[in-house]
């Protein structure tokens, strides 16, 4: 019994450091995509949403595949670091993306941001499972909240030096971006290192009954069908905006990678101060209804945005913008819990996340098409518009489990 707390006490130690590593990596390269591509590579408005759109695409198939290969694994561990350590080979190649001929390197740049997600998405899935098994269940919501919090403080910590450093070159430099990318990599050999460390319980033998990935028979349960549904709309106004706030801050507010990081830490304190606040509302008022209130905050962020291109300012809207976020990510993640049950709990993830990446795909595309054919201003008022209305298909939603005809629409939240 003491050699398995110790064990379990190790793996959560292990599972903190290799958390720690992901998000510098995370920090270091995905933050500063849409900045490089801008200013160094010369992307124009249709590559920058590709870099938002294209991960996506290829993650759906990723997911496919990879749902498919972890139901088979005994043993997870091996699969996520190798898994991880493709995902990080990119790396090497986005820096190099600068020595090749200009004509090809925001295609190159593209195409290798996007390939690199399919390999993070295994990583992603099979992590997921993996923790999921050496990770006991009375132990989960302390270590996740240790773990999580560690995680964010870092990643702000990271994201405000990177910001300072990239201040002493010229933003047009492709030097910083390469050594950062380089770093990164290395970073990604120390989170393979202390995630190989783990210790992985021998897994039992258990026969699964075969089922299809795509069972159809799931969207029977109208409690999940209405939620897909809202949430799919929701997430494509939500997405669709993503890569427009990236070319206003960079190409009309005129923001260095000073105030990217900046962007990223006040959308990072929005987030902390605000966690306990909607995990307390949704006790008391319950997910379906707090995501109504979730989606008309949502909704304010591009409006409040195209007021001003001051860069004080819109820090101010990236810390309001992140109240809102933390709630969003919090009350989706517990409402799909809410209307799913044990038997068809996976299956129904899985079908909800490939819709959501090929949302995800899609969305920030059509609002560069509406920044091409329009203007930022019209692109984003329109986006938040459309963020607004889902709280219509919210109000349904939760109008539909309050009846009851549905699954208990109260639940007690899940700690992520």
């Amino acid at each position: 019994m003491i050699e398995s707390e110790q064990t379990n006490s190790e793996n959560e130690r292990l599972s903190i450091k290799n958390g720690i590593y992901t998000t510098i990596i995370l920090n270091i390269s995905n933050n500063y995509f849409p900045l490089f591509a801008i200013s160094v590579l010369g992307a124009t408005n249709y590559q920058v949403g590709l870099i938002s759109s294209l991960p996506q695409f290829i993650g759906m198939f990723a997911m496919i595949i990879g749902s498919l290969i972890i139901n088979r694994l005994q043993e997870k561990k091996m699969f996520t670091v190798y898994s991880f350590l493709a995902a990080r080979l990119f790396l090497v190649g986005i820096a190099l993306v600068v020595f090749i001929p200009d004509k090809y390197q925001v295609i190159v740049f593209i195409v290798l941001v996007g390939l690199m997600n399919f390999p993070f998405s295994f990583a992603n899935l099979s992590w997921q499972a993996f923790i999921g098994d050496i990770i006991q269940e009375d132990r989960r919501s302390g270590f996740f909240s240790t773990r999580n919090k560690m995680m964010t403080l870092i990643g702000m910590i990271s994201t405000f030096f990177i910001g300072i450093f990239l201040q002493f070159f010229d933003k047009a430099d492709p030097i910083p971006y390469v050594g950062l990318y380089f770093i990164a990599f290395i970073f990604g050999l120390l989170e393979l290192y202390y995630l190989k460390q783990h210790e992985e319980p021998k897994m039992k033998k258990i026969t699964k009954e075969s089922s299809s990935l795509f069972g159809i028979s799931v969207f029977k349960n109208k409690s999940f069908l209405y939620f897909i549904i809202s949430a799919l709309f929701f997430n494509f106004a939500w997405q669709m905006c993503w890569t427009l706030f990236s070319i206003y801050q960079i190409k009309y507010a005129g923001a260095t990678g000073l105030w990217i990081s900046l962007f990223a830490v006040a959308n990072s304190i929005g987030q902390i101060i605000s966690f306990k606040w909607w995990a307390r509302m949704a006790d008391k008022h319950s997910n379906a209804k707090m995501l109504i209130l979730v989606s008309i905050g949502m909704a304010l962020a591009p409006f409040i945005t195209i007021v001003s291109t001051n860069l004080v300012f819109l820090v101010i809207t990236n810390i309001f913008t992140g109240l809102f976020v933390s709630g969003t990510v919090l009350m989706l993640f517990n409402q799909l819990l809410d209307v799913t049950t044990t038997e068809n709990r996976s299956i129904c993830i899985s079908n909800y996340n490939i819709l959501l990446a090929f949302v995800a795909f899609i969305a920030p595309q059509f609002g560069v098409f509406l920044l091409e054919t329009t203007n930022i201003y019209t692109a984003m008022n329109i986006s938040g518009f459309l963020r607004a209305f889902s709280g219509v298909f919210f109000f349904f939603l939760y109008l539909y489990l309050k009846r009851g005809e549905g699954v208990p629409f109260k639940r007690k939240i899940a700690k992520v």
